[in-house]
């Protein structure tokens, strides 16, 4: 099947359209609003333009369990600023724990190397109420940061949930990020405790995280204690940290799951996002907020309903983690995947899939292409009778991926390409379950969220490539980035090309029939493979080797063109960059940053081009390497070194060739 972008590929049969969630939720509108919609398009019109009809709607279309009053819904529209339900108090975790059901297991996990484990939501409760007593005896209350280096484990989930349940703040790294990158981000909060496993395992090998452990304990002197949760191999034996409580004490001893409803706003976890230069964001996410926000992502949008299984692929450090979650809040339940999914061979997770039952499956992008190219045929192996549906995220999804999932895997899945933000913890554009898919295309934004694609001057266009912006607020936009007192930060990042207008920096199409098309980042935030990184990460440790003096990276992914990530660096006099060299370097960045953006490829320069105050040009050699002229992307008078293009006009033109 030769495929161009807008073929359909997909469309929802009658019976599929009147059983999902959203055809519930427009039949409520008509019969409790008189609001009636002919078609998606004018129901999201409704909901981008009026936002608080719509999320009064969602409020009691969801029976949203608060104390206080729903109104006023948005009591300031200002962007940054706005202030969504001031007069409401609730908990995240005690709407979780509404689902609970003796039908079902709430979590179903596999981790590498042991058998597969299902928790009942008996056991979740019973968990999180002692563990959520435990940290309370520690002195952990409503605001206090909690600090995560686990897999993705049940244990991860418990304390989480113990965490919201008592008003304390999550923030959760996967322990596959080096100690350097973790530092960035936890020094900034102050963590009180720690949650931390000794090892991991992943693609058929376990890793002593032990020393990793100590030394984030040495750098964070706020943390009183540390809870234990065991892992494999070595990290069996008890750690030697300081104040070490063993998990199995912080949950022995039973406790009533208790939840304080809190402030509408109340922080609920900080998460990160990475800007190119300068510290990790830091960005806080309300309880209230993120559960209006995932009720409607994860129903209206994914169609997840009570008794369906979720598995999102992903660690605990990127934030479809923290969807994956948010599959509680409908009653489904969530499988917890730890491990390489192509271990031992790249059937394993395709056969989890279907032993396990799953209905709703997301991944990556870079997932889907690797077992395309790997020439696997999952439905000659794998029935996937409950699987309905595939969400990948990310990167884009090319055109070749689309045909495969419908060749491959299964022809009457609905394959569902999303795109939003860690710094919105959802989507901006998704998915519908009443909407055909058409190839290489999003169907839609997602309800309440007013997405346009900008040009350079601030006019929203159709059929043409643009900045995506969001014109007015969401729920789920951060509340403010941790130690940033007046906001600058928080202005700068989003709001300072379009005043009032969230831009979040990626260039985007709108199609006249409201699909969208995601062309990549249209700044120098490094996302691979879903996760975002700046710059200065990768930067901080490459040149911490004493043989680089300067280096710059760059992430080509543009969609239909393979993922390409070249490192650029700038060695000392007499350093020859062998292979040995280079293997020093991708180490360095895979144990000290990130196993996820090793680059695919060193090349030595003999400068990185820079402007006249000294910063590294990222985007203008990001462009150039994308096919633009040296003329487009810089002038040599805004230049301290316009010689240095040379080497890259060159490159440009062999990797066009």
């Amino acid at each position: 099947m030769v495929l161009k972008e807008g073929d359909p590929l997909w469309a929802p049969s009658a019976a599929q359209i009147e059983s999902s969630r959203l055809a519930a939720f427009m039949a409520w509108l008509s019969a409790e609003r008189a609001l009636r919609f002919e078609d998606y398009a004018s129901l999201w019109r409704w909901s981008a333009n009026d936002l608080d009809d719509f999320w009064s709607a969602v409020w009691d279309f969801f029976g949203i369990q608060a104390d206080g009053a729903p109104q006023p819904v948005l009591a300031s529209r200002d962007m940054p600023g706005a202030r969504w339900f001031p007069n409401a108090r609730l908990n995240y975790a005690e709407h979780v724990f509404r689902n609970a059901s003796r039908d079902r297991p709430a979590l179903i996990a596999r981790t590498e190397g042991e058998p597969v484990r299902a928790v009942s939501w008996a056991e979740l409760a019973n968990a999180t109420g002692a563990l959520a007593a435990s940290l309370r005896a520690m002195g952990v209350g409503p605001g206090d940061r909690v600090m995560s280096y686990l897999p993705n484990v049940p244990e991860a989930v418990i304390a989480f949930l113990a965490c919201a349940s008592i008003g304390a703040i999550w923030s959760s790294c996967s322990p596959d990020m080096g100690v350097s990158a973790v530092l960035d981000r936890f020094r900034q909060i102050e963590p009180k405790v720690a949650f931390a496993a000794g090892s991991y395992c992943y693609g058929g090998k376990c890793f002593d995280r032990r020393e990793a452990v100590q030394q984030l304990l040495r750098e964070l002197p706020s943390i009183d204690r540390v809870i234990h949760v065991p892992g494999p191999g070595a990290d069996a034996a008890q750690p030697a940290w300081p104040g070490l409580v063993r998990w199995e004490d912080a949950t022995a001893r039973p406790a009533p799951l208790e939840f304080m409803r809190l402030a509408f706003d109340h922080p609920l976890w900080i998460v990160y996002s990475s800007g190119t230069t300068g510290l990790p964001k830091a960005m806080v996410h309300g309880h209230g907020g993120i559960v209006l926000t995932q009720l409607k992502t994860m129903q209206l949008q994914h169609d997840l309903r009570a008794g369906d299984r979720l598995l999102f692929l992903g660690g605990t450090g990127w934030i479809v983690w923290n969807l994956l979650v948010g599959g509680l809040l409908t009653g489904a339940t969530i499988v917890l995947y730890d491990g390489n999914p192509k271990w031992p061979d790249g059937e394993t997770l395709w056969r989890f899939i279907d032993a396990q039952r799953v209905t709703h499956f997301g991944c990556g992008a870079a997932f889907l292409i690797g077992c395309m190219k790997d020439g696997l045929r999952p439905r000659d192996f794998a029935a996937l009778p409950a699987l309905r549906t595939i969400n990948s995220t990310g990167s884009p999804l090319p055109l070749d991926a689309y045909r495969w999932v419908y060749e491959c895997v299964k022809p009457d899945i609905w394959l569902a390409s999303i795109s939003g933000g860690t710094d919105v913890a959802s989507g901006f554009v998704a998915c519908s379950p009443i909407l055909p898919v058409t190839a290489g295309e999003i169907q839609c934004c997602e309800l309440g969220v007013s997405a346009y694609a900008f040009n350079e001057q601030g006019e929203p266009v159709i059929d043409a490539v643009g900045e995506l912006v969001i014109t007015r607020p969401m729920p789920s936009m951060p509340l403010y980035f941790w130690n940033d007192d007046d906001g600058k930060r928080y202005r700068e990042s989003y709001f300072e090309q379009y005043p009032g207008v969230w831009r979040h920096g990626d260039w985007i199409r709108f199609t006249g029939r409201g699909t969208a098309v995601i062309y990549g980042r249209s700044d120098a935030t490094i996302n691979r493979h879903g996760i975002r990184m700046g710059t200065s990460e990768i930067y901080r440790v490459v040149e911490e080797l004493p043989e680089v003096k300067d280096s710059m990276v760059v992430d080509l992914e543009y969609l239909g063109r393979p993922s390409f990530m070249p490192l650029f660096v700038v060695l000392n006099p007499g350093v020859v960059l062998d292979d040995a060299l280079k293997g020093r370097i991708r180490e360095q960045i895979r144990s000290k940053a990130s196993p996820r953006h090793v680059p695919s490829e060193i090349f030595e320069v003999n400068e990185i081009p820079r402007t006249l105050t000294g910063k590294k040009m990222e985007l203008p050699v990001r462009k150039l390497l994308l096919g633009a002229s040296a003329q487009e992307v810089a002038s040599p008078d805004a230049m301290a070194n316009p010689q240095s293009l040379a080497f890259f006009v060159r490159l440009a033109q062999q990797l066009s060739g």
